[in-house]
């Protein structure tokens, strides 16, 4: 099954270990998993939070700075302190159409939706998921995929570059303070659950806040489907994200569908808007997120809510 954030090394590991491979065969994954696993702590696993060391965040920056990404600002545009994280337009109220053909296509950066990045020998790419910015009273919330962050532990290498192009962080380098998911995700995987809040800070710029920076996006909790909505990632092997415009669709009572082809690995975590700057999804779910015709998303319940009330608790 085509997965939106790839599983190959714990994959391709288990099943040399079940064949009984000899190490050698399989050294270049065995590193690999060696690799991912330095990259891994268990944090409050039965509660699903994890609290970054500041000096291992500031280091991982510092990697994505050193050759990966440089920050280097955009021009404003329009006099604008920052872009509309997206199209404005009312989408329920007329104007607004689905992508055709229904493929992802390549799309300008926005303020508010940027790539996660995971520097170091963990087996992914540098950036290997997408993220978006989104309302809180601190100002320092990003929603991503849950298993984006956790998968046999908390990543402790991850970085986000919101508005990321091009090899250029116009807004910076951000990193983890804490992290959120849901107990039934890191303790069971549960799909329904595949949904996580990152807080993050800016290294050398204290007491900046990211929303005042990027802008962000409002979540609606319990969306009414169908919904008009357009998807938002970054593939793992493009510079810059891609986009695509169709109806958002419960599929079961905890998961929301989204068909359109072409939305590959790397776009786990991206948001899945409607009326322009709500977010009633994120690239996830069942399946991985998917596969090459049809995306998915945790619905976003009660539980989600919760979820970001407690990551938005001091």
């Amino acid at each position: 099954m085509f997965t939106k954030v790839s599983g190959r090394v714990v994959r391709i590991c288990v099943v040399l270990a079940a064949l009984g491979v000899p190490a050698v065969a399989g050294g270049t994954y065995l590193w690999e998993l060696r690799g991912m696993v330095a990259h891994r702590a268990d944090g409050d696993a039965a509660q699903g939070v994890y609290r970054q060391d500041p000096e291992r965040a500031d280091r991982t920056a510092a990697a994505v700075l050193d050759g990966i990404a440089r920050e280097e600002p955009d021009p404003p545009k329009d006099g604008r302190a920052f872009a509309d994280t997206g199209p404005a337009e009312r989408w329920r109220s007329g104007g607004w159409q689905p992508s055709e053909p229904l493929r992802a296509r390549p799309a300008p950066a926005e303020p508010a939706v940027g790539a996660l990045f995971s520097p170091g020998t963990d087996g992914d790419p540098d950036h290997h998921c997408s993220a978006g910015v989104v309302h809180s009273p601190g100002g320092d919330l990003v929603a991503t995929a849950a298993h984006c962050v956790y998968s046999g532990g908390f990543r402790t290498n991850l970085a986000f570059a919101p508005g990321y192009h091009d090899g250029v962080a116009p807004y910076g380098v951000w990193v983890p303070t804490r992290i959120d998911v849901d107990r039934r995700w890191s303790e069971d995987q549960d799909p329904d659950h595949d949904v996580a809040f990152i807080r993050l800070r800016r290294p050398g710029y204290p007491g900046q806040r990211l929303e005042d920076v990027t802008g962000g996006l409002t979540i609606s909790f319990r969306p009414e489907l169908p919904a008009p909505a357009r998807l938002v990632g970054y593939p793992n092997t493009s510079e810059q994200p891609l986009d695509c415009r169709n109806t958002a669709r419960a599929a079961g009572p905890a998961q929301l569908r989204f068909d359109c082809a072409d939305v590959p690995n790397g776009t786990s975590g991206g948001p899945v808007l409607t009326d322009g700057h709500t977010l009633i999804g994120l690239i996830g779910g069942r399946d991985g997120g998917g596969d090459d015709e049809t995306s998915y998303s945790s619905y976003f319940g009660d539980d989600v809510r919760v979820l970001y009330e407690r990551a938005t608790t001091p």
